[in-house]
């Protein structure tokens, strides 16, 4: 959390405007990481000061300092890599071959790591961003088991991590696997965008989706400067007494929208469908119902998004006459589903329609019923669907490569729900038990 909030001396400062995306995600990358940090804008007098003792202006912003005085420039990173490697986070692996490799530090992959290190896996986890994936940036969770009162997504994250390094597992941040290779001998081998790699025997897809983006003129333009893709803990505090908008009809856009009812003078739920029932939970739609400050506005969709700096205006489309209104607003976010992030893996694994890895006996329906496709960004569009190799039946959730499973909203036909999402990590690990013993 932000150092103001922690009675500790803060270890970072951090320098950068309000709106800049760059300073948005770094403020959200330190909080997540548990990094206390001092944020300071350049405008004000203390941050001007700050500059101006290490030689710096506004214009080398975003820009991070730790008290030992070592700057960081940051303005336009090369990915959080470096970010993570001046700050002193685990970024390099640090075995050579592992029992096992999970890829994605969401829900699933991290009760993979929990499982796997806790029944004597040796279990290394690689994540690209930091640890909970989506799930760590929702702003609460309701329905899990053991948690009546609900519970971030952060503190479910760090709870998470404290476990799965109790019990060894080891937590490389912020590589991004791009390539999977099978490995002499048996396993496989993990590559990143930077050229390193890490291998394993066996191997678990834990990596989630990726958040789609609204495509309305102008909205791109304010990406991170008053329009976001997650329920941003960092950035609620500066909505106080604001009206926020929210895009979406899913709980991620329910739990956001309660959470943000308890700082914003009005939430706006923009909903394309004519109500919330089809596809949010029925105790969130009870909660909106009881808040006053929510207002629900079904077959509404965003056309347009201007501004100066930042978000000003909002269009609205009426999705039913197509007529349009311009409100005011500086704070939208966004939730319109995701897309799994399965294009690195080639062209041996079989996806469903949406590019989610089929898995198990669905391996056989869907290559029956040719509701899967080959294709994606190494595969070939027209190319023989993928199918299982070997003689024995593939386990519950392995894809068509033996020894690789999957877990959570990578897989097809998963529940897409923090507590499907931790059933199928720690169930892989029992398969990948099985597995390892043939």
């Amino acid at each position: 959390m932000p150092a103001e909030e922690n009675e500790a001396r803060p270890a970072v400062t951090l320098v950068g405007d309000q709106w800049s995306p760059e300073c948005s995600v770094l403020r959200t990358f330190l909080t997540r990481s548990e990094v206390p940090y001092t944020w300071l804008r350049p405008a004000d007098p203390l941050g001007a000061q700050v500059l101006a003792d290490h030689g710096l202006a506004a214009a080398d912003t975003p820009v991070l300092i730790d008290d030992a005085g070592r700057v960081l420039r940051a303005s336009r990173p090369r990915g959080l890599e470096p970010v993570a490697e001046w700050l002193g986070l685990h970024t390099d692996p640090g075995g050579e071959v592992y029992d096992l490799v999970v890829v994605g530090a969401g829900p699933a992959g991290m009760a993979a790591a929990v499982y796997g290190a806790s029944e004597g896996l040796r279990t290394v986890v690689v994540e690209r961003w930091a640890i909970g994936g989506q799930s760590g940036l929702t702003s609460r969770i309701e329905n899990y088991l053991g948690f009546p009162d609900g519970i971030s997504g952060a503190d479910l994250a760090d709870r998470a991590r404290r476990q799965a390094t109790k019990f060894g597992a080891e937590l490389v941040l912020t590589r991004h696997a791009n390539t999977l290779q099978d490995r002499a001998g048996g396993g496989f081998t993990v590559g990143f965008t930077d050229g390193g790699s890490v291998a394993g025997r066996a191997l678990i897809i834990a990596t989630g989706a990726n958040t789609r983006t609204l495509h309305a003129p102008g909205v791109a333009d304010y990406a991170g400067r008053g329009v976001y893709y997650f329920a941003a803990l960092t950035e609620a505090p500066l909505c106080t007494g604001h009206d926020v908008y929210i895009v979406g009809g899913a709980n991620s856009a329910g739990q956001a929208a309660i959470y943000f009812s308890e700082c914003a003078r009005k939430v706006v739920l923009l909903v394309r469908g004519d109500s919330l029932g089809r596809e949010m939970s029925t105790y969130l739609i009870k909660q909106i119902d009881a808040i006053p400050t929510i207002e629900v506005r079904t077959h509404t969709e965003v056309a347009g998004a201007a501004g100066d700096t930042h978000l000003e205006r909002l269009t609205l489309r009426d999705t039913r006459t197509g007529t349009t209104e311009t409100a005011d607003a500086t704070w939208l976010f966004a939730f319109i589903g995701a897309d799994p992030d399965t294009a690195w893996l080639g062209p041996r694994f079989l996806r469903d329609a949406d590019g989610c890895l089929v898995t198990g006996n669905d391996i056989a329906a869907a290559g029956a019923a040719g509701a899967a496709t080959a294709t994606g960004a190494a595969g070939a569009a027209g190319a023989a669907e993928p199918g299982w190799p070997m003689a024995r039946a593939p386990y519950h959730l392995e894809t068509t490569v033996p020894g690789v499973f999957a877990a959570g909203d990578v897989r097809a036909w998963s529940a897409r729900r923090v507590a499907g999402a931790v059933g199928e990590g720690s169930m892989a690990v029992m398969l990948v038990h099985a597995y390892l013993a043939g």
